[in-house]
């Protein structure tokens, strides 16, 4: 398991929040779990560039920071559910705004992301 050499910066809410959004799939796992998309299986398939490991770690961390919580129920096979706790569902708002500003600037975003990634594929070709 990974151990944390750095001790993280917690003096101000961007870094607080950064601490727990951090994760490429975070953003993604509460809003489809907000959707209605409670189980794994589920969210695999909404999100199926992640394999199911990440996404188990990240609920995890998830979990950890109270923002969703499991539900295992006592069937064979097994039967797991997620759901956002109360604290989770207030970062809701805060992730659609951000959905918001982006489809606002969704073409600007796109060819600027393009850009840097031919970018960095240059350089890598050029080496």
């Amino acid at each position: 398991m990974y151990e944390r050499k750095i001790i993280p910066n917690l003096n101000c809410g961007l870094d607080l929040i950064g601490e727990v959004l951090y994760g490429k799939w975070k953003i993604r796992l509460l809003w489809f779990i907000d959707q209605g998309h409670k189980r794994p299986s589920e969210l695999q398939r909404k999100i199926p560039d992640a394999t199911r490991r990440v996404l188990n770690i990240q609920l995890k961390e998830l979990e950890d920071h109270e923002l969703v919580t499991k539900k295992i129920y006592p069937v064979v096979p097994p039967k797991v559910e997620y759901s956002l706790t109360e604290f989770g569902k207030s970062l809701i708002p805060v992730i659609s705004i951000l959905g918001q500003w982006a489809d606002q600037h969704e073409d600007r975003l796109r060819t600027l992301i393009l850009k840097r990634i031919q970018g960095s594929a240059d350089l890598e070709n050029f080496s």
